[in-house]
């Protein structure tokens, strides 16, 4: 049987795009935050409430998302989602109000979840074989968006283009994908069966709760090794920090060669083997780093730490889109409130781990900060571990 159906594989294609666009919109922010500081002479107080706006309203609108599906389509729910993006990339910045920003923040982060939920769900619909490969590559998609949306930022502004003009270009990108996504047929139905559907009915089921706790904590995770890796290197293992900045390309190029790679070499249905495998390696190379910060400096070597931190970007690669697949399966009809609920899970990781990163590290030092990845890595392969125990009993 094909990856994608010929059927389908236009929508595919789209919808590959559109989520590494996704992927860049979810990293520019970040990566142009030096400029706007620069710009608007911010504090780190309203920074953090700006990004803090886009965090809040997109894990509360993924879980919203997976209700607009059911009611207005698939359809409708993407193309609401991409011009309500663009609408907020479209005035952001365009004067220093703080508070202004804030809401337009939160716009796009509005427009990002309905994206998010939409996506995943169609690819869950594509998905005809259940195999769970085009899950693992459309996550690749993201993850490549999420590495050219700094490095064009990058270029560009160094070329001499102001960031605004950025966020203007990415403005445009997005119009056209909701006119590209409105114009090709999604014959994907959003039909859920009442009982199945119903939020009491999903609620008793462990998966239910599982797979929000498994993204809760595979976001803060993966978010927390990406943004601290650097970080730690320079201050415990004296990396210079030009040589440490490509630790955290090194983390997402394992990510990368995770799910382009899997779906490409594992042709079977045992999502619930593969969601165990990548969460105990990401978990055991997340372990190893945070014990090479407690050993002796004698006991280090920048290849064991490289290939540790290639390891950990690998084994976070498909843990996402395994979960998805899963629960999926769990509940064929009620798909999209019950993903809603899990990438919510994700969003809200996305939201308090860097909060408590930052506090544990100020107040207990960088080694013990970055080892409480290696106990929420536990607890993620704890989640996973629940959760395919129950996708295989429903």
């Amino acid at each position: 049987m094909p990856l994608i159906e010929p059927r389908y594989r236009l929508l595919f294609l789209a919808l590959f795009g559109v989520f590494t666009v996704f992927g860049t919109s979810m990293t520019i922010i970040g990566a142009a935050l030096p400029k706007i500081l620069a710009s608007f002479g911010w504090s780190y107080l309203v920074a953090g409430m700006v990004l803090g706006a886009n965090a809040v309203a997109y894990f509360s609108f993924t879980f919203v998302g997976g209700f607009a599906i059911k009611r207005l389509g698939p359809k409708r729910t993407m193309v609401g989602g991409l011009a309500i993006s663009a609408l907020g990339l479209l005035f952001f910045g365009s004067t220093a109000d703080p508070l202004t920003n804030i809401l337009l923040s939160g716009l796009i982060g509005v427009g990002q979840g309905f994206v998010e939920i939409t996506v995943n769900w169609s690819t869950l619909r594509i998905d005809t074989a259940k195999s769970g490969r085009p899950m693992n590559l459309m996550h690749g998609a993201f993850a490549v968006g999420a590495i050219i949306g700094p490095l064009a930022l990058g270029v560009l502004v160094k070329a001499g283009f102001d960031w605004i003009t950025v966020y203007h270009a990415m403005t445009g990108i997005f119009a056209g994908l909701a006119l590209a996504i409105a114009l090709i047929p999604m014959d994907l139905t959003a039909q859920d069966d009442a009982a199945e559907a119903n939020p009491q009915k999903l609620s008793t089921h462990p998966a239910y709760w599982l797979s929000f706790l498994a993204l809760f904590f595979y976001v803060g995770v993966e978010l927390g090794v990406s943004n601290w890796v650097a970080e730690y290197f320079v201050k415990v293992f004296q990396t210079p920090a030009a040589e440490s900045a490509l630790l955290v390309s090194l983390f997402w190029a394992g990510l990368l060669a995770g799910r382009f790679g899997v779906p490409l070499l594992y042709h079977g249905t045992r999502q619930d083997i593969v969601l165990l495998a990548s969460s105990a390696l990401a978990t055991l190379s997340i372990v190893g780093l945070s014990i090479l910060g407690f050993a002796p400096q004698g006991g280090f070597t920048h290849v064991t730490g490289l290939s540790l931190v290639f390891l950990s970007g690998l084994g976070c690669s498909v843990y996402y889109p395994a979960v998805i697949t899963l629960l999926g399966n769990c509940f064929p009809q009620a798909q999209s409130q019950a993903i809603g609920f899990a990438a919510t899970g994700g969003g809200v990781g996305a939201f308090l781990f860097p909060f408590a990163m930052s506090a544990l590290a100020q107040g207990w030092g960088i080694r013990a900060g970055f080892a409480t990845y290696a106990v929420f890595g536990i607890a993620m392969t704890g989640a996973a571990l629940g959760l395919s125990l129950a996708a295989r009993k429903r």
